[in-house]
């Protein structure tokens, strides 16, 4: 017999007997999604402004999704690539269509994703750039976040993410982020491979790098023969008010990688794009996943497009999100708590005026729990606030009401 959840206690509780303790949850004890909106176990009601991480940008149980998701599961639902299946090539002709790539790549977690255009960048590097055995080098920036791999975490400059989990892999030079002239130096290598970058940091707090940065470094790549890998994992999928966040200024990655709101929410499909050139070097049996491009992520991930499409969410994001940062800037004046608004789309941030090692910003979000609103921290003093994209104008100022209630209780 299975048993059931009755109490938010009872839940926690077994979390922390049975659980790994790699992650610290605030209190809240969720069972219900619903568009903009979650129900914790006792009834309470609340706006979600984390989405998963932006993975729900669809809103929550979006009902064209779990309908498409419903539908295939009775179908089929993996086969694994021994065999073909009658939707990932549908799936994949979407993507490229959508995003202007010739071929796709799926995979599951983003982790996975940002795994594969590692391996596409260093295969190309020696087969098409010359790059001797095993000294190919890839350019990342500082304060990034891709995943928690052990691969990935070798580029990480987050000392939690490395502490204790070495010897790191060798391969990449970290440079400052937001920075063109490190990305000069960094990129005159001639074993550099890729460079890789999030368009907007968000893990690291929503960081918004100058306009012009994205460019200058799509530049420098072609004049250097090095490809462009953007993570657009978390900004992706219409979260800055387009459909790529690099889209702002005209970039196109030659590795594009996706993950998060590809399925809208409800199941992990992540994927790497790229062009015959880069994406043919590797051959049959040298990459791949049980899981990666099943026919039910395949039909999930079609229809979890075409909603971005057909309710114009990228659009949505861009008007609603000028409406939360003008609403934010001008609370500022009232309080000494927030320090800075920062953002782009429904992907924003408000920094607390404390240092990273005070409690502020979570008991802030603990304040934001009361009043029916969920956010989390990141690196102590910095809380992301990205909802759904499917919210409407009366409920971003209702919930900049509850954001501003909660920080004059504070």
């Amino acid at each position: 017999m299975v048993e059931t959840i009755t109490s938010g206690h009872q839940a926690i509780a077994l979390e922390e007997k049975y659980g790994a303790h790699n992650y610290h949850p605030l209190p809240v004890v969720l069972c219900k999604g619903e568009g903009v909106f979650l129900w914790d176990v006792e009834g309470k009601q609340y706006f979600d402004f984390l989405s998963a991480y932006s993975a729900v940008n669809q809103g929550h149980c979006h009902p064209r999704i779990i309908q498409a998701l419903t539908s295939q599961a009775k179908e089929l639902t993996l086969t694994s690539r021994a065999f073909y299946n009658d939707k990932l090539g549908l799936a994949e002709k979407c993507v490229c269509d959508t995003f202007g790539y010739d071929k796709a790549l799926f995979m599951n977690s983003g982790a996975e994703a940002n795994e594969t255009a590692i391996k596409l960048a260093r295969k190309w590097g020696y087969t098409k750039k010359g790059i001797p055995d095993n000294q190919a080098v890839i350019v990342a920036a500082r304060k990034n976040f891709h995943g928690r791999t052990t691969t990935i975490i070798s580029a990480s400059t987050d000392p939690s993410a490395t502490k204790g989990f070495g010897p790191l892999m060798p391969g990449f030079e970290i440079v400052e982020y937001d920075n063109v002239d490190a990305l000069k130096k960094a990129l005159a290598n001639p074993n550099v491979c890729g460079l890789w970058l999030e368009p907007i940091q968000g893990e690291a707090g929503v960081y918004v790098p100058h306009d012009g940065y994205l460019k200058a470094a799509e530049k420098l790549c072609r004049e250097n023969n090095v490809l462009l890998m953007m993570d657009e994992i978390q900004t992706g999928i219409a979260r800055t008010g387009k459909m790529l966040a690099s889209d702002h200024e005209g970039v196109r990655a030659d590795l594009l990688i996706l993950g998060k709101a590809l399925s809208g929410g409800v199941l992990p499909i992540s994927l790497v794009l790229a062009d015959d050139e880069i994406m043919l070097v590797i051959k049959p049996g040298e990459h791949g996943s049980t899981f990666g491009g099943n026919p039910l992520a395949a039909a999930v991930v079609m229809e979890a497009l075409q909603v971005v499409k057909d309710e114009k969410l990228a659009a949505n994001a861009e008007r609603l999100g000028k409406i939360f940062r003008d609403r934010m800037i001008a609370f500022m004046s009232k309080t000494k708590l927030i320090k800075l608004v920062r953002g782009k789309g429904l992907l924003n941030a408000i920094v607390i005026n404390d240092s990273p090692e005070s409690e502020t910003a979570w008991n802030l979000c603990l304040k934001f729990i009361d009043n029916g609103l969920l956010a989390k921290p990141t690196h102590g003093n910095i809380i992301r606030l990205a909802p759904p994209l499917v919210i409407t104008e009366e409920q971003i100022h209702e919930c900049c009401d509850r954001i501003e209630k909660s920080v004059l209780s504070l």
